[in-house]
């Protein structure tokens, strides 16, 4: 049977990693903003994970972060780049998320920080996922959503019709919040919740934020981008565009980031279960505190 759509390369995605991993102490505030956000999470949740696996671990961001926030007593850290592991501290290993390469019920908990929304399959990965947990085990993530980089893509777009007359992809495809619940679902979480935020930052100019992208180990790796340079002229009109569209009175640009957190647990019988379909005693006019209508 065929396989998902590739709509990433993942040797791209790789290699973008690769060569990334030396520097990405200067361009890692994004990865690091998110991934305190998601660590927050933990001390809310009431229980411990002593088995953990930061999945797309980068080089550790993460791991330091984390600070022993989950009563997680041993860390496995994954990543796609053998290079960005090179530069984490700890338990670790090179794996891709399509192919998870771990037993079925490992993990108390999988973690995940700006690493999924590289992934093909992403139903797929998430089924992954949630065998490789523990019952009643937990699945955390954050990963870029639809409205990332709305500014960038809307300015290439346009600069490209005035400059060739059609358009190329040039910014990744993103997931839509209101997808990820149902992907979740699909792949067999329970008690599925999905949260949006946005991160807005401030950049010099359009080159100086794909710099940091570029930094990051986010440039583009759409498996359909084009296979040679962007023309200058291109990126002139794309970059002037944006000034005109976005720029503020100080000369700067924002770009914005949008963060979707996902989170499920393996299912287990302690778990809250929805009660049977008309089950209910209490007429919802009585539990409302309405009248009920009058009948004609």
């Amino acid at each position: 049977m065929p396989g998902p759509p590739a709509i990433f390369d993942r040797h791209a995605v790789r290699r973008h990693r690769d060569r990334a991993a030396p520097g990405l102490a200067q361009y890692d505030f994004l990865l690091r903003e998110v991934a305190d956000r998601l660590a927050d999470c933990l001390p809310d949740i009431k229980r411990d994970f002593p088995t953990a696996l930061d999945l797309g671990c980068h080089s550790g961001q993460l791991a330091e972060i984390l600070g022993g926030r989950g009563g997680i007593e041993w860390l496995l850290q994954c990543d796609l780049s053998p290079v960005m592991l090179a530069h984490a501290a700890g338990p670790r290993l090179a794996a891709d998320e399509e192919a998870l390469p771990f037993a079925d019920a490992r993990f108390d908990l999988i973690i995940s920080v700006l690493s999924l929304h590289w992934v093909n399959d992403l139903p797929g990965t998430l089924a992954q996922i949630r065998r490789a947990l523990k019952p009643d085990g937990l699945f955390l993530a954050a990963m870029l959503g639809g409205g990332t980089l709305e500014e960038l893509r809307q300015a290439l777009l346009a600069a490209e019709v005035e400059v060739r007359g059609g358009v190329s992809p040039r910014v990744s495809p993103f997931v839509d919040p209101h997808d990820a619940g149902a992907l979740l679902q699909r792949a067999g979480f329970a008690l599925p919740v999905v949260d949006t935020d946005q991160i807005v930052l401030s950049y010099a100019d359009p080159f100086a934020m794909m710099a940091e992208l570029r930094g990051l180990g986010e440039s583009n790796a759409v498996a359909e981008r084009p296979g040679h340079f962007t023309p200058r002229a291109v990126i002139q009109a794309g970059a002037r565009r944006y000034y005109q569209n976005h720029g503020d009175d100080d000369g700067r640009i924002p770009a914005t980031f949008q963060i979707i957190t996902l989170s499920g647990w393996a299912p287990h019988e302690s778990q809250p279960k929805p009660l049977p379909r008309g089950s209910g005693r209490i007429p919802l006019s009585e539990a409302l505190d309405e009248d009920p209508p009058e009948l004609l």
